[in-house]
């Protein structure tokens, strides 16, 4: 099972790889992390999604984490009422008999196409992980040039921020 922890922390320089260091000493796999300001100038908010079925090592982990100096607060997100998003670009090539096919995809997806050129279209959306995979899988048919995903973001639904969580 996968767990989403949100790792507010000071922002300053190395923080981010002092995390990722710890985790993977830890054996765990990162299957997502996405870091970025927050509402305070001075902290940052790692999203990071783990696979895990163990309870116990999870638990294990979020404490070590816990201890590093410049960890303000952990929230596990696994059980917690919450909304999360994924951002991808989607290069695709777009030959122009099969546009307005792409087009239609697009707006089925609630998606956007941000760039179009020749040969290419690269399209955006945001959504959950399954809505996102399941636009790769259709436009896969057109054949797929590139793909970037920016990792699963979090937050939690009700008026407490992740500091008062």
């Amino acid at each position: 099972m996968g767990h989403t922890l949100a790792v507010l922390v000071e922002n300053r320089p190395g923080v981010l790889t002092r995390i990722s260091g710890l985790i993977s000493r830890r054996a765990f796999n990162i299957e997502s992390i996405a870091a970025g300001y927050t509402e305070d100038k001075d902290m940052t908010r790692i999203t990071i999604v783990v696979r895990e079925d163990d309870e116990q090592q999870v638990q294990q982990l979020v404490d070590q984490l816990a201890k590093l100096v410049d960890v303000i607060r952990i929230v596990d997100h696994t059980h917690i009422d919450s909304l999360e998003r994924e951002l991808v670009l989607i290069k695709v090539k777009a030959i122009p008999e099969k546009r307005s096919d792409i087009v239609d995809i697009v707006d089925i997806f609630r998606a956007n196409i941000v760039d179009v050129n020749r040969e290419t279209m690269v399209i955006e959306l945001s959504g959950g992980q399954s809505k996102i995979d399941a636009l790769c899988e259709v436009l896969s048919d057109y054949g797929i040039i590139e793909i970037v995903r920016t990792g699963k973001v979090i937050i939690s639904r009700g008026p407490l921020p992740a500091k008062a969580l």
